[in-house]
């Protein structure tokens, strides 16, 4: 188990996830098709290379989940209860084919909860950055997480 338990949580600890994650033309094509999203953007290399971006852009659900997916590690395995939600997703920059991808993570919030004794509510701010330093993505995570036994 890599999560902490709730009182191991402090506003304002931060963490740069390791590994960070080159984004695949696969990673793309395959989210796209299994969320039924297909934009043309996302899939085909023509009509995007005539966008204002000239190449396929990742789709953005992709470039959210992977940032929840980099930051689960270091953060909740084992020790969630539930994520209660997610917020202010917001994604300055585009992401692309070959992008490599950083998440980082900052505590921005933490009490106790008033229906679990056994469970804390702890606000993560998320956000990626790419290899060039530009941060491509950020929201926010509430997430309900065990007490120490």
């Amino acid at each position: 188990m890599t999560g902490r338990f709730f009182e191991e949580w402090t506003i304002g600890t931060r963490l740069a996830h390791q590994p960070s994650r080159t984004v695949t033309e696969t990673d793309n094509l395959l989210f796209s098709a299994m969320t039924h999203n297909m934009q043309p953007l996302h899939l085909d290399a023509e009509t995007a290379r005539t966008s204002e971006f000239g190449q396929i852009l990742v789709n953005s659900t992709f470039t959210f989940a992977l940032c929840i997916g980099l930051s689960v590690s270091d953060t909740t395995v084992g020790t969630l209860v539930a994520n209660l939600g997610f917020d202010k997703i917001v994604t300055p920059k585009p992401t692309f084919i070959g992008d490599t991808l950083t998440c980082h993570s900052e505590v921005i919030d933490a009490r106790e909860s008033r229906s679990r004794p056994t469970a804390g509510v702890v606000t993560f701010r998320h956000w990626l950055t790419n290899q060039r330093g530009e941060e491509v993505l950020s929201c926010t995570r509430s997430a309900l997480i065990m007490r120490r036994p």
